[in-house]
């Protein structure tokens, strides 16, 4: 994947036009065609570099399978869900999302659908559009089809209750399980209602989250306590029907539940069932399992409010995430930056100044010891000395993983997929990190990668924004040696100089030059040598016989 080549961009679902003219200010061809089939779809991709979705295009393996030249998939929304991001990752391509763009949309429609929970809102207006006037109209608390609310008060106390007859929000306890940017958006604003607001996030602390009114417990705490129950998570294995027929069973008695985050999070049949048997007062949702649902049972129920996945549609939201998504491409197509990536976050540190020789010295390691050590499986240990570096380990472990896999697999080898291919390669690779880094390179830092139990081992610096190699196998470079372009490396005995000669008088015939001459310190009778060239050698036997070992890198 070649970063910063990006022509043509895919806007496979409508979009606020800002999006279209933000690209196209940008240097970029756009296609605009919405509501593509599947078989349109898979035609449209094979020549685009980027796809902008929202979350009716299944962006599946096939499709990015079918798509040769794309480095990209833009999501303007929130959710991947819709994005083989395992696929995508496989192949090096960028996941984009824009995270902040709609919060503030699906925050307010949940707190809408809270709302109505409370007061029916719904149910009403749509009895008045039927002509009447049902304010006084009765319905048994005891219905299976009603509101079966023992909880509140008076309601416990009468057999039969205004069919619209609702209940304060002051005094209720909101249960927010996640608590993300919608997560504490929603409980800020329903905490205006006089709501007292507990919650869950495996991520955020209690800490934090106590900063914007959340008091956190482990669920099993929450489920009895909670009045309401609104849902903010990501679809995960870990959050598939978080809601189900035991935690129903564990809730109060006519708990109300709101889902406007993904379908599947709330066990849709576990639901129906607690609604008709009272043990759920209510439910509000704006998602489900399959859209548009094709089993009605749940939209149809009278305790029900049911939107058609309207979290982000507003003016407002939709402008926000194709403007956002927008920039993102153009940032990343221009090589400015790359921004809410969802699969590639090493990759991002790729467009800092100031990391990018960094990387490219991992990567160039990576290579070097791949070659030296003739494996490219077992455990690699990548070790960032200096302050400096601290917080490098991230970015140049992947670094080092695809300097490693660099010719050894068909596939193109990125910093979004390294990882990843390195793992089903039988390569593990880590890091540590010491604030210590050795003289002179103190105030720069070194970054020393080892291919655990073997000898091998290779530590580089950057001068300047050069990569520079320092050491091999134990050998230290006195000046440390570029590694950039063509470079030939080889070990040969420390007294014998025809190798040096030998390669001259090849470069020579080839009409080629020598543009730079490293040795290191002699271990164990021979030395390292590596070499720059203008350009690569075709032919190396004479130079084989006067050496140990010799290759040649394009760096």
């Amino acid at each position: 994947m070649a970063l910063g080549k990006l022509q043509k961009v895919l806007i496979s679902e409508s979009l606020d036009p800002c999006c279209r003219e933000i690209l196209q200010a940008g240097g970029l061809r756009v296609h605009e065609k919405p509501g593509l089939s599947k078989e349109e779809l898979l035609r449209e991709i094979r020549d685009c570099d980027g796809l902008i979705v929202r979350s009716a295009t299944k962006v599946t393996a096939e499709v990015l399978e079918a798509a040769e030249r794309l480095q990209v998939v833009g999501r303007a929304g929130t959710g991947v869900d819709n994005v083989d991001v395992e696929a995508a990752t496989r192949k090096g391509v960028l996941v984009m999302n824009t995270p902040t763009g709609n919060s503030l949309s699906a925050a307010e429609l949940t707190c809408g659908m809270i709302l109505c929970l409370a007061r029916q809102i719904p149910q009403a207006a749509a009895s008045m559009k039927e002509g009447k006037w049902d304010r006084k109209k009765v319905r048994s608390r005891w219905s299976t089809s009603g509101w079966g609310m023992s909880t509140w008060g008076v309601l416990a106390h009468s057999p039969c209750t205004p069919q619209y007859m609702g209940m304060e929000l002051n005094g209720k306890t909101l249960a927010v399980l996640g608590l993300g940017r919608i997560g504490r958006e929603v409980a800020t604003r329903m905490q205006a209602f006089g709501m007292k607001t507990i919650g869950y996030d495996p991520i955020i602390t209690p800490d934090v989250s106590a900063t914007f009114g959340v008091e956190q417990l482990p669920l099993e705490q929450i489920w009895p306590r909670c009045d309401f129950i609104t849902v903010h998570t990501p679809l995960l294995p870990s959050t598939t029907g978080l809601l189900n027929d035991s935690t129903f069973a564990k809730c109060r008695r006519g708990v109300q539940v709101v889902n406007c985050a993904r379908g599947g999070i709330v066990d849709e049949g576990a639901l129906l069932r607690a609604l008709q048997s009272g043990q759920c007062g209510g439910a509000a949702l704006d998602v489900f399992t399959q859209e548009p649902p094709k089993d009605r049972d749940l939209v149809n129920h009278p305790n029900v409010i049911s939107c058609p996945h309207l979290g982000a549609s507003t003016r407002e939201a939709q402008s926000r995430c194709g403007k956002e998504i927008a920039m993102q491409i153009v940032d990343m197509a221009t090589g400015k930056g790359l921004t809410g990536v969802v699969n590639g976050q090493a990759l991002s540190k790729a467009f800092a100044p100031q990391t990018k020789p960094w990387i490219t010295l991992a990567r160039a390691l990576g290579t070097v010891l791949c070659t030296v050590g003739k494996q490219v499986q077992g455990s690699v240990q990548v070790c960032t000395l200096g302050a400096p570096l601290k917080e490098a380990g991230s970015y140049l472990t992947p670094a080092v993983a695809a300097g490693m896999l660099a010719g050894g697999t068909q596939k193109e080898v990125t910093l979004v997929n390294a990882t990843l291919l390195a793992q089903e390669a039988g390569l593990k690779v880590t890091s540590t990190h010491s604030d210590v880094a050795p003289e002179p390179d103190s105030s720069a830092g070194l970054v020393q990668v080892s291919l655990q139990g073997t000898p091998h081992q290779v530590t580089g610096t950057v001068q300047g924004s050069t990569p520079a190699l320092r050491q091999i196998n134990g050998a230290a470079f006195k000046q440390p040696a570029p590694l950039s372009g063509p470079v030939l490396i080889y070990r040969a005995k420390a007294s014998d100089t025809s190798a040096l000669a030998t390669l001259t008088g090849l470069l020579s015939k080839a009409g080629g030059q020598l543009l730079s001459y490293h040795s290191s310190s002699t271990v164990a009778g021979e030395q390292w040598s590596v070499v720059g060239l203008s350009s690569p050698l075709s032919n190396l036997s004479e130079l084989k016989p006067r050496v140990t070992e010799v290759f040649q890198l394009q760096l």
